[in-house]
C-alpha cells in the first residue's frame, strides 16, 4: 500500500502541479489551433487538443485520488510526448519552420515543467521511503474501550430507559405458550 501525505511540501507541489496541469489542458484544449499556429504547427493542432485532454486528466488525478505519484509519473511521460512533438516542429532553418524559434521557447518551457515534475516525484518518493522505515505500529493491546471489558460488562444494565425508546410489547421475544401483553 503507498503512503501519501497530503499536507506535506511534496503533496502541496503536486497538487500545485494539478491545477497548472488543469491549466494548460483547458488551454491547449480550447486555443489547440492558435499555439499551434504560435509554433508553426498547424497540422497539430488535433494532437495539441490531445495533449490538452491528457493534461486535463492528469491534473483531475492529481487533486481528487489518493497517490500522486502515478499521476506524477504521468505528467513526465507527457512531458516526453510533448517534448518529441515539439523537436519535430523545432526543425533548423527558417524555410521549414519559419516560426521555429516559438518552438524552441515552447521546448524550454516543457523541459522547466518536466524538471519541476521530476523533482515533486523525488521528493514524494524520498516521503514514502521514509515513512516505510519507521515501525509500525503495535495496537494488538488496545480494545478501543476506557476500562477493560469485564469492568464495564452490565455497567449500563440498571439505567433508566424511556418509554419511547422501548421496544414495543408486539415485538419483544414471547417464550411459546405465553400470549403478548
Amino acid at each position: 500500500m503507498a503512503y501519501y501525505d497530503r499536507s506535506s511540501p511534496a503533496d502541496t507541489l503536486a497538487r500545485g502541479l494539478g491545477w497548472f496541469s488543469i491549466g494548460i489542458g483547458v488551454a491547449e484544449l480550447m486555443a489547440g489551433r492558435s499555439i499551434a499556429r504560435w509554433m508553426g504547427m498547424e497540422d497539430e493542432t488535433t494532437l495539441i487538443r490531445a495533449y490538452g485532454v491528457r493534461e486535463i486528466v492528469t491534473g483531475v488525478g492529481l487533486l481528487a485520488l489518493g497517490d500522486p505519484k502515478p499521476w506524477i509519473w504521468s505528467r513526465i511521460a507527457g512531458d516526453a510526448a510533448d517534448m518529441a512533438t515539439l523537436a519535430a516542429g523545432m526543425a533548423s532553418g527558417s524555410k521549414d519552420n519559419p516560426r521555429a524559434d516559438n518552438a524552441r521557447i515552447a521546448f524550454g518551457a516543457v523541459v522547466a515543467t518536466t524538471a519541476l515534475d521530476l523533482v515533486c516525484a523525488r521528493a514524494l518518493h524520498r516521503e514514502e521511503a521514509r515513512y516505510r522505515s519507521l515501525p509500525v505500529p503495535d495496537y494488538s493491546d488496545r480494545s478501543g474501550f476506557p476500562r477493560p471489558v469485564s469492568a464495564m460488562r452490565g455497567a449500563a444494565g440498571d439505567a433508566p430507559i424511556a418509554e419511547d425508546m422501548r421496544t414495543p410489547a408486539i415485538l419483544r421475544f414471547q417464550p411459546a405458550g405465553r400470549p403478548p401483553g
